[in-house]
């Protein structure tokens, strides 16, 4: 554990860095959608509406939805880390799903999830959860990126990349709880009573 607080120490800016920016985009996905702002309301519904054909609300189980939620979220930030081998690659995506994290706080007749106490504290104990997960992939793949430019060549994981070795072992460090973390947030947003 002492391993894995001390991975989290070293590369706390980058994840600051990414968890505030999910924060504000959510932000304006959440005032967007409350003030009517109809584009963002009709894009809301696009995305909700691909998602309900896509192929984890189409699994006929509960438990099969979340776990095929949680392998795309998984992917989702594995990418992110792999971007943030290019420093600022992640922070379209981040501003993006941080948007749609918050767009998605109304329902399908645009009413708003965060009236209704239960409907609130589901509702941002997911987002929270899924962008804490994201926001340590991608912090960790911005630190292997930055370490790139201070990197000597005795010190490189693979030459190539000139990544050095405690990093790439950070990343996996990282992901011990990453991948928890993600796994417990795909399993409470389709299990949970209050979905």
């Amino acid at each position: 554990m002492n391993n894995v607080r001390s991975a989290l120490s070293r590369a706390r800016l980058p994840i600051i860095a990414v968890a505030v920016t999910y924060l504000i985009s959510v932000t304006i996905g959440i005032g967007m959608v409350h003030s009517g702002n109809q584009s963002a309301l009709s894009y809301r519904d696009n995305v909700v509406s691909k998602a309900q054909t896509g192929a984890v609300l189409t699994q006929e189980h509960r438990l099969i939805q979340g776990l095929a939620d949680f392998g795309g979220n998984s992917f989702g930030a594995a990418v992110d880390t792999v971007l943030g081998f290019g420093v600022v690659l992640p922070f379209p995506s981040v501003l993006y799903r941080g948007w749609v994290g918050g767009i998605v706080s109304v329902d399908s007749n645009h009413t708003s999830r965060l009236i209704h106490l239960r409907k609130a504290a589901y509702y941002f104990s997911v987002v929270l959860l899924q962008l804490l997960g994201y926001s340590l992939a991608a912090g960790a793949g911005i630190r292997a990126g930055l370490s790139v430019f201070r990197a000597r060549p005795k010190n490189a994981g693979f030459m190539w990349y000139r990544v050095p070795k405690d990093v790439l072992h950070d990343i996996l460090r990282i992901y011990a709880l990453v991948l928890p973390i993600l796994l417990i947030a795909s399993l409470w947003e389709f299990l949970s009573p209050w979905n």
